[in-house]
């Protein structure tokens, strides 16, 4: 049998809640960065032939914890991709550029961490989010 566990939406928030102050960590925005590629098995792993398609800068802070979720607040447009290819997970960084997390990437709709409108991304072409979460 598999495990299952449901957690209240106030456990949920506190779970959160340090997440957030992760990306806010140091003296300015976070970072998240949007690579191709398979995502690493954990966010200690360094990147290796994934191609890094550029990176956009988070709001400070960089979000609202509320209802179990970790909505982000507006995130800086990348104006000028770094490399072609299809953007398929992201890396999250503190102001310093310590790891915090990594997460998939889907078009709006599609239920990932990051969502955009098109994840074809064309060197220097903009890349934008259409919506960001983290939930428990």
């Amino acid at each position: 049998m598999a495990l299952v566990i449901n957690l209240a939406t106030t456990v949920k928030n506190s779970m959160l809640t340090p997440l957030r102050d992760a990306i806010d960590a140091g003296s300015g925005p976070g970072t998240i960065d949007f690579y191709t590629g398979t995502i690493p098995a954990d966010p200690a792993t360094a990147v290796t032939s994934q191609v890094l398609l550029g990176t956009l800068t988070f709001s400070d802070p960089c979000g609202t914890v509320s209802a179990g979720v970790l909505t982000l607040s507006a995130v800086t447009s990348d104006s000028s991709a770094d490399a072609t290819g299809t953007a398929s997970w992201a890396r999250v960084k503190d102001s310093t550029g310590t790891v915090v997390a990594d997460g998939n990437i889907t078009t709006t709709g599609g239920g990932g961490m990051i969502q955009m409108n098109t994840t074809n991304i064309v060197i220097g072409g903009p890349i934008g989010i259409s919506a960001g979460t983290f939930s428990l």
